[in-house]
C-alpha cells in the first residue's frame, strides 16, 4: 500500500489529526508505526464506539502496530462500578466480544490489561515524572478526559493520578500514534507537551468525532472549548435514550431514532446525520435509499453523505423521512452483532450482568 493511500486510511473520519506533517513523515520513513487506544470497560457497547473500532480497523490496515489498552485500573479509579475490578474486567471481556461481532481484526490487535502496566516500578516512575512536570491546575483542566467536571465537587484524590497515568500509558509504550475521540484531547495534547523535556516521542494525536445524545445538544457548550463542547453533548451509555446499544433490536432502534433530535435543515450536533455520515457512510460503496411519499418527490437513492447533507439542508428530505431510513440501515448493519449475541452464551451473559447492574433492561 502506497503512502497516500496509508496516509487517507488514517485520517479518514477523524476531528483532527495533530499533526498530518508529523504523521506523513513518520509513514516516510517506512518503519512500522505503533498505535493505541484506551477505553475504560465501565458499561454496555453504544454505536458511538462504533466509529473509534472502524477507526482501528482503519490503522491495522495502514499497517500500524496496534493495541488496544483495557484500561482496567483507570475505570476503577473513575468509579466505574463502583470501582469493583472483578466487574470491570467482565466488561472488558464483554467489549472484546463487541468488537469481534463489529468485524473489528481483534486477531490482529494486541489486547493490553492496565494491569500489565501497573504492575511494574518502571511505571509507576515514569507516572511521578509525568506529574512533576505537571502543574496541579493543569492536571485538573484535564479531569475532563474522565467524564468529569474541572470542578466537580467532592471528588477523591485518586481523580489526579488518572491524567498522568494516560499520559504514561502513551510513554511507557513508546508509541508514534495515540488514537481516542475530541474527549482525550487534553491527555493527548499534555503528553505531546512534555515529550521533549522527559525525553520520549512525541505522540500524533488522532481524535475521532464523539456522536451527539439521541436527545440533542441541549443546554451543553458555549461555555468551554472545542473538545468540552464536544464531550458534554456526547451519548452517553448511563442514559439509555440517548444512545444505541450494538445489540439493540430492530423495533428499539426503529423507537429511539424516531424520537431522536434531528431539526429540518440542521447540521450542527444533529445525531441522525451524524450516524449517516460516521457509521452508515463509513463503508465504501454504501447507498441508502429515502422512503419519501410520491407527492414529495417519491424513493430516492443517496450514494454519498456530502449528498445527503446537501438535500437535507434544501428541504429535499424531510427529518421523518430521514430517520426511518437510517433506523432501517442502522438495523441491517448491526444485524450481525445481534446475531452474535443471541447465539454466544458468554457475550449475552456478560451483556445481561452489566445490565443488571446499571438495571437496564435488553432487548437483544
Amino acid at each position: 500500500m502506497d503512502l497516500e493511500r496509508r496516509l487517507a486510511l488514517i485520517t479518514r473520519n477523524t476531528e483532527e489529526v495533530v499533526t498530518e506533517e508529523e504523521l506523513r513523515k513518520k509513514l516516510e520513513t517506512g518503519e512500522r508505526l505503533e498505535g493505541y487506544l484506551g477505553y475504560e470497560p465501565s458499561g454496555l457497547f453504544h454505536i458511538g464506539w462504533v466509529i473509534w473500532a472502524y477507526k482501528a480497523k482503519d490503522l491495522v490496515e495502514a499497517g500500524v502496530n496496534f493495541r488496544l489498552l483495557e484500561a482496567t485500573w483507570h475505570a476503577m479509579i473513575n468509579d466505574k462500578f463502583g470501582g469493583n475490578l472483578e466487574l470491570i474486567r467482565g466488561a472488558a471481556k464483554y467489549i472484546r466480544h463487541g468488537l469481534k461481532a463489529l468485524g473489528t481484526p481483534i486477531e490482529k490487535i494486541k489486547f493490553i490489561d492496565a494491569e500489565e502496566l501497573v504492575g511494574d516500578k518502571d511505571y509507576w516512575e515514569l507516572v511521578l515524572r509525568v506529574a512533576k512536570n505537571t502543574s496541579l491546575a493543569r492536571a485538573k483542566r484535564a479531569l475532563t478526559i474522565m467524564g468529569r467536571k474541572e470542578d466537580e465537587a467532592e471528588l477523591d484524590s485518586s481523580k489526579i493520578i488518572y491524567p498522568f497515568m494516560q499520559v504514561t500509558d502513551i510513554y511507557y509504550m513508546n508509541l508514534d500514534v495515540a488514537l481516542g475521540g475530541m474527549d482525550q484531547r487534553k491527555a493527548h495534547m499534555l503528553a505531546r507537551e512534555l515529550a521533549e523535556k522527559l525525553g520520549k516521542k512525541k505522540v500524533v494525536a488522532i481524535h475521532t468525532p464523539l456522536l451527539t445524545s439521541l436527545k440533542g445538544k441541549g443546554r451543553a457548550g458555549g461555555g468551554g472549548t472545542r473538545d468540552e463542547e464536544l464531550a458534554e453533548a456526547k451519548m452517553s451509555k448511563s442514559s439509555p435514550d440517548s444512545t444505541i446499544l450494538i445489540h439493540d433490536s430492530e423495533e428499539e432502534i426503529e423507537r429511539k431514532l424516531l424520537s431522536a433530535y434531528c431539526p429540518k435543515g440542521t447540521i450542527e450536533f444533529n445525531p441522525v446525520l451524524e450516524i449517516n455520515k460516521y457509521i452508515l457512510f463509513y463503508e465504501e460503496g454504501f447507498t441508502m435509499t429515502i422512503d419519501r411519499p410520491p407527492n414529495f418527490g417519491g424513493p430516492l437513492e443517496v450514494n454519498n453523505y456530502n449528498e445527503l447533507e446537501k438535500l437535507f439542508i434544501e428541504g429535499k428530505i424531510h427529518p421523518l423521512d430521514l430517520k426511518k431510513a437510517t433506523a432501517r440501515e442502522l438495523a441491517k448493519r448491526l444485524k450481525p452483532v445481534r446475531e452474535y449475541f443471541r447465539t454466544n452464551q458468554e457475550a449475552k451473559k456478560l451483556a445481561e450482568e452489566i445490565a443488571r447492574y446499571y438495571k437496564l433492561e435488553l432487548t437483544i
